[in-house]
């Protein structure tokens, strides 16, 4: 009397991944570290004394992401 109500059912078998190479991976690294200095120069040192565009016009797009990221601006 000690059977199981419930069917005893196999796990199926996971598909087996391939590891994905540092060769594969690193050009999209580079690009991404090199797009989060350009977003960091942007939000933290655009309009200041380095500014490359002229205007309020990137301090007023990014103002708010100063603050958060402890920048200040004014």
């Amino acid at each position: 009397m000690a059977q199981s109500a419930v069917p005893a059912s196999s796990t199926p078998a996971l598909p087996e991944v391939a590891p994905i190479s540092l060769k594969a991976i690193a050009p999209w690294a580079v690009f991404m570290g090199i797009l989060m200095l350009v977003l960091l120069y942007f939000v933290g040192a655009e309009q200041g004394a380095t500014a490359l565009i002229a205007g309020e016009d990137v301090h007023e797009w990014v103002h708010d992401g100063r603050h958060l990221l402890g920048f200040p601006c004014h």
